[in-house]
C-alpha cells in the first residue's frame, strides 16, 4: 500500500525488494515503511532560484530510497547499501550536530531529520533503523544530496507520526540543507516533492508553487555525465556565486536610491523598481562595470565597513575572496530568468518550430553559464559540443556545474544515433569514462515526486 499510488515500475519494485533483503540481513527485522525522493534535471534556469527567480526542472526516475523501522531505543542508526558510505549512529536525546567542514553522506540525512525536529519542536525523536539506497549518481548535478535530505525529512515525518503538505516539506528541506553550508534556493527540494510523472514543472518561489509544463512531443531529453564530480558543500564556488549576486543586488539598489540594507536577492530589486527583465539587463550595463570589484570599492559604494562586509555579505566559506564579478553574474541571472519564461511560453503555445526554439534557449543558457557565470568546466563544454554535433538541437550543463551533467534535447527519431555518437566520441576513448558509461548516458522522462510506501 502507498500514500500516493504512483505507478511502480518493475525495476523500482525490484529495488525495494533488494533493499528489504539488505535491511533484514543487517538488522534482523523487517522495515515498517519505505520513503523515496527523486533526483532532478533542470531543463533551464540555472543558478537563479537563490536569486528569487522561477526555474523549470523535472524529476528523473533515479531516486534515493530508505527502508525504515521505528523503535524506542533513543538512537537513529544509518547504513548505506554503498560500502563507500560508512554506517553512522546518532542519539535522538541530544542536539543533532552537523559538521559543515566535513560534508559526509550521513550529515545530509541528518539535515532532514533536524529540519523536521525543529519544525515540530520534537524533544525526543523516535528511534529508527534505516538503510539508504540510491540510483542517482553522486556529485553529478542531478541533486542526489538534496534528494537525500528530502528522503530523510519524509522518513522523520512518518516515523514520528506527523503530517505535512508537500509544499511545507519542500520548504523545510530547502531551509535545513543550509545546515551543511549550501546556500541553495529551493529548486531541488521543491521538484523532489512536487514533481508529477509525465510533466516538467515551472517552480516559482515566495510563495512556493509548481505549474505543469507540457514538454513537446517529438523530442526527448538525454542526460550525459561528464564524469567530473562536484560536491557543492565541499567547495566554495557555489557560495561565491550566491555572495556575488547578493552584492550585485545591493549595488543596483544603491544606484537607484532603494534601501539596499533590506534587499538580498536580484529579483527583489526588479520588484522594487517595477521594471522588466530587459530593463534590469540595461541597468546592469549602466551601473556595474565588467572589471572585478575589490572589497574596498564595494564597501565605499555601499558605505559599510570591512567588518560589516565580512559578517553581513560573506558566508563562512567565502571569507577568503578578494574580488567579485558583479556585472557578469547579474547579467546571467536576469538573462536566464527571461529564458525560463520564454521556454514556458513556447511549451504552452506549441508553435510548429517549438523544438528548435527550445533548443536555442538551452544553447543560450549554456553560453551564459560558461561565459558570464563561469560555472562550467572544460569537460562539460567538450561534452555539450559533442552532443550538439551528434544531433541534439539544444544542450547545456544542468545543476550547479563545475562538473556533473549536461542535458540535451534530441528529436525522437535521432535518439539511437545520438546515443551511439556520444558514446563513441566522449565515453569510449577514455578508459575511466568507458567503465562509467552505462550509468552516465541515458534518456530521461519526467518522473513522479517523493512518496512513502508502507510494508504490506
Amino acid at each position: 500500500s502507498t500514500t500516493e499510488g504512483p505507478i511502480l515500475s518493475h525495476l523500482f519494485i525490484q529495488e525495494l525488494q533488494n533493499l528489504k533483503n539488505t535491511f533484514e540481513t543487517k538488522y534482523g527485522e523487517s522495515p515498517l515503511f519505505y520513503a523515496c525522493a527523486p533526483g532532478r534535471v533542470n531543463l533551464i534556469g540555472e543558478h537563479i532560484d537563490y536569486c528569487g527567480y522561477s526555474v523549470l526542472p523535472m524529476a528523473i526516475e533515479q531516486s534515493i530510497i530508505a527502508a525504515v523501522s521505528v523503535n524506542s531505543s533513543g538512537t537513529i542508526q544509518l547504513a548505506n547499501t554503498n560500502p563507500q558510505y560508512k554506517d553512522f549512529t546518532v542519539s535522538c536525546l541530544e542536539d543533532i550536530a552537523i559538521d559543515r567542514d566535513n560534508p559526509k553522506w550521513h550529515y545530509y540525512f541528518l539535515c532532514g531529520v533536524k529540519g523536521i525536529q525543529e519544525k515540530f519542536g520534537i524533544a525526543h525523536l523516535s528511534g529508527m533503523l534505516c538503510v539508504v539506497d540510491g540510483t542517482i549518481p553522486p556529485s553529478s548535478g542531478l541533486s542526489s544530496s538534496s534528494a537525500l535530505v528530502c528522503c530523510a525529512g519524509l522518513v522523520t515525518t512518518e516515523a514520528n507520526q506527523k503530517s505535512l503538505s508537500k509544499v511545507a516539506l519542500a520548504e523545510i528541506c530547502a531551509k535545513c540543507e543550509r545546515y551543511i553550508g549550501t546556500e541553495g534556493g529551493g529548486m531541488d527540494q521543491s521538484i523532489s516533492f512536487l514533481a508529477e510523472r509525465g510533466t516538467a514543472k515551472l517552480i516559482e518561489f515566495q510563495p512556493l508553487r509548481a505549474t505543469d509544463v507540457k514538454l513537446p512531443d517529438g523530442a526527448v531529453f538525454v542526460i550525459s555525465n561528464c564524469c567530473v564530480e562536484m560536491n557543492k558543500a565541499a567547495s566554495s564556488h557555489f557560495n561565491i556565486r550566491v555572495v556575488e549576486c547578493r552584492i550585485a543586488t545591493k549595488m543596483l539598489a544603491q544606484a537607484r536610491g532603494l534601501d539596499s540594507s533590506r534587499l538580498l536577492k536580484l529579483a527583489e530589486v526588479q520588484t522594487a523598481l517595477k521594471a522588466s527583465l530587459e530593463e534590469m539587463l540595461a541597468l546592469v550595463d549602466e551601473v556595474l562595470h565588467p572589471e572585478p570589484y575589490s572589497r574596498e570599492e564595494i564597501c565605499k559604494v555601499l558605505g559599510i565597513t570591512s567588518e560589516q562586509f565580512s559578517t553581513e555579505l560573506l558566508s563562512a566559506n567565502t571569507q577568503h575572496v578578494t574580488h567579485f564579478k558583479l556585472h557578469q553574474r547579474a547579467k546571467h541571472v536576469y538573462g536566464e530568468a527571461a529564458r525560463v519564461l520564454q521556454f514556458k511560453t513556447v511549451c504552452d503555445s506549441e508553435p510548429a518550430e517549438s523544438i528548435r526554439l527550445l533548443g536555442d534557449l538551452m544553447n543560450q543558457s549554456h553560453a551564459s553559464c560558461r561565459d558570464l557565470y563561469e560555472c562550467s568546466c572544460t569537460e562539460l563544454d567538450q561534452l555539450v559540443d559533442i552532443c550538439l554535433k551528434s544531433g541534439a538541437v539544444g544542450s547545456r550543463l544542468t545543476g550547479a556545474g563545475w562538473g556533473g551533467c549536461a542535458v540535451s534535447m534530441v528529436p525522437s527519431e535521432r535518439v539511437e544515433s545520438f546515443l551511439q555518437a556520444v558514446r563513441e566520441a566522449y565515453y569510449l576513448p577514455d578508459p575511466r569514462r568507458a567503465t562509467m558509461e552505462k550509468k552516465s548516458l541515458f534518456v530521461s522522462k519526467p518522473g513522479g515526486g517523493a512518496a512513502v510506501f508502507l510494508e504490506e
